[in-house]
């Protein structure tokens, strides 16, 4: 069993940045795939970005290539998520996931394939 705790949203204005952690526990998250998730008022939950174990590897959602930036530090275990040039669009709760196995891949967890822990959610408002 794992469980992941987001920090670190909050309000922002449109070109600013933010920096989301989400910090697991029970569980090392060193030999997993790790992903964002978000949920904006009224929408359905959409993928962000995923990692692999030694974040060599990456993918992201095209509404954020180029701006967002996925990274983890496995002796804290802890993943992040930099936000940068950010849109009215990106207000939504962000969500950090991990997968039940090692094998996932990140286009795997791109694809809501694995997915069994989540966390809380952080909010993140981006004003005009």
């Amino acid at each position: 069993q794992v469980k992941l705790l987001e920090s670190g949203g909050g309000s922002v204005q449109t070109g600013g940045s933010l920096r989301l952690s989400c910090a697991a526990s029970g569980r090392s998250i060193s030999i997993y795939t790790m992903g964002w998730f978000r949920q904006a008022p009224g929408k359905e939950r959409e993928f962000v970005a995923a990692i692999n174990l030694n974040g060599d590897s990456t993918c992201y959602a095209d509404s954020v290539k180029g701006r967002f930036t996925i990274s983890r530090d496995n002796t804290k275990n802890t993943v992040y998520l930099q936000m940068d040039s950010v849109k009215p669009a990106d207000t939504a709760v962000y969500y950090c996931a991990a997968p039940t196995t090692p094998v996932a891949a990140p286009e795997d967890v791109a694809g809501g394939y694995y997915l069994e822990f989540w966390g809380q959610g952080t909010l993140v408002t981006v004003s005009s």
